[in-house]
């Protein structure tokens, strides 16, 4: 049996534009029933425990070189590498928040 958020993804439409989240329909549609599964476990643990898994949370920071012979700070840029799933909760949780307190 299909569950509620099985059904609404199957309804989705596959040109339709983005959410906050930026995760066009067809991406959540490809996700098979165990992925799907895993994902609704993941985050209805997330609601529940109110803790986010370690693995979430950690960002690892990378420094990239603006110069071939870089050897101040101001000659390199960062970038942040952090799991795409954690900026999808959180845009997603900051915009329930919204709606409700705004």
């Amino acid at each position: 049996m299909q569950s509620e958020v099985e059904k609404t993804i199957k309804k989705m439409r596959n040109n339709k534009a983005t959410g906050d989240d930026d995760v066009p329909g067809y991406v959540l549609k490809l996700l098979g029933e165990v992925e799907l599964k895993i994902m609704r476990k993941l985050i209805n643990n997330i609601y529940e425990t109110e803790e986010w898994p370690k693995d979430l949370t950690e960002v690892t920071m990378i420094a990239l070189k603006k110069k071939p012979q870089a050897t101040k700070c101001s000659d390199h840029c960062t970038i942040s590498l952090i799991a795409h799933i954690a900026k999808i909760l959180r845009r997603r949780i900051e915009n329930k928040i919204e709606d409700v307190l705004g």
